[in-house]
């Protein structure tokens, strides 16, 4: 009989957090909670310590932490607060943790995901940004520890099951000849070119086939979460960038393929739901109940799919882009995107200038070797600082033009 697995949520009250913790409520004999986290949202967090009562639960923000502490004396919960990001990478590592899912979403999720990796746990990685920024420096990591690394992201999980169980990170060695990322288009699929100026945020969050958060739902609507997707699938995979294509699949049912020389396919197909991924990853390599519903064929009828447009979607190209130029450049992709979502949220910037900012930070901050985490974070500070920089200056008029077009619908 398998033992317990003892389990850390890193963002467990963001869109993966929670559907971990569902699956989790499902098999109460084989998942013990032992810490949460979250950054400010402490009304669901205090939710999930009653409901799961933890040893440790973790707040980002010092005054979320408080409030979260005098809630958790009043309601009499045994779980200690914890605060800041130094926490975050305690409680990745507690010596009787086996399992962290890392849901932080961001550069903010680096850190705590790299000391669980160095600390050989079974990771559970959600947070694309830290493949996608220290892709070497994390995989050497899980190799030294021992550690086991799982993919959440549906089309990595998809992969990763389409693979035979003998691959160790060689794919010709088991006949791959290409790796094929499915993406659904998000919801501009079709919307004329010209139209792309005047898209909203809440326009660009209402995607067709998924419930996610804000940042990644944006991420979709440009493709750029598939880009990312692409950077991540070279470390995940060993794979080079000839070997990884994206296909537009708008279902959502095929989550990714494997093409193998002898010209088949095998690809992973299934309702879009991220508790499969998570559940597969939790349970591996036993598969456990998930609580989706099953994938009804003949309801589906039908499976389309096209090359991406890359007029409409110019990050995916960009994201091959940085992908090809390695060192640093992934990290400046990732921070000039964080800051171009940031403001296209808040009606700083237009859709469509999503880009055009991504494009000049990687146009202007050099390319450097990453060696350290260090290397990291100082190249994702002069990104981040030079698209604050193209906000100043070149996007005062988008600003004031986007608000316009935004209190006018």
């Amino acid at each position: 009989m398998r033992k317990v697995q003892h389990v850390t949520v890193l963002g467990a009250t963001g869109s993966v957090g929670l559907n971990t913790l569902d699956v989790i409520s499902r098999h109460p004999d084989k998942f013990e909670v032992v810490a949460l986290t979250a950054n400010r949202n402490v009304d669901s967090l205090f939710g999930l310590c009653v409901k799961f009562r933890p040893t440790y639960a973790v707040m980002l923000d010092a005054g979320g932490a408080e409030r979260l502490r005098r809630r958790v004396t009043e309601a009499a919960l045994a779980t200690e607060v914890l605060c800041g990001a130094g926490a975050l990478e305690e409680v990745a590592t507690l010596p009787q943790v086996d399992t962290v899912m890392a849901a932080i979403v961001g550069i903010a999720g680096l850190r705590p995901a790299l000391a669980a990796a160095r600390a050989g746990k079974k990771i559970l990685l959600a947070n694309k940004e830290s493949l996608v920024t220290a892709g070497a420096i994390f995989i050497d990591a899980v190799k030294r520890s021992g550690g086991v690394l799982l993919p959440i992201d549906s089309e990595h999980n998809a992969i990763f099951q389409a693979l035979p169980r003998r691959f160790t990170g060689d794919l010709g060695a088991v006949g791959v000849r290409r790796i094929l990322l499915t993406a659904s288009g998000g919801p501009f699929r079709t919307t004329p070119l010209e139209d792309l100026e005047q898209v909203t945020p809440q326009q660009a969050c209402a995607h067709p086939n998924w419930i996610m958060g804000r940042k990644i739902s944006v991420d979709s609507a440009t493709m750029m979460n598939k880009g990312l997707e692409v950077i991540e699938a070279r470390w995940l995979f060993n794979a080079g960038e000839p070997c990884i294509k994206v296909v537009i699949h708008p279902e959502s049912v095929i989550h990714s393929l494997v093409e193998y020389i002898d010209g088949s396919m095998i690809a992973q197909l299934g309702n879009p739901d991220m508790r499969t991924p998570i559940a597969y990853a939790l349970g591996y390599p036993e598969r456990i109940d998930a609580g989706t519903d099953f994938l009804d064929l003949a309801r589906v009828r039908a499976l389309h799919f096209e090359e991406p447009d890359h007029r409409r979607f110019p990050c995916l190209d960009l994201a091959y882009q940085a992908l090809r130029a390695g060192g640093s450049a992934p990290t400046s992709l990732n921070a000039a995107n964080e800051v171009a979502v940031a403001s296209f949220l808040e009606g700083r910037l237009r859709f469509s200038d999503i880009a055009r900012l991504i494009e000049s930070v990687l146009g202007r901050v050099a390319c450097t070797t990453i060696t350290t985490i260090e290397d990291v974070l100082a190249a994702d500070r002069k990104s981040r600082l030079c698209a604050e920089e193209w906000l100043r200056k070149a996007g005062s008029d988008a600003t004031v033009e986007a608000k316009m077009s935004y209190a006018g619908r």
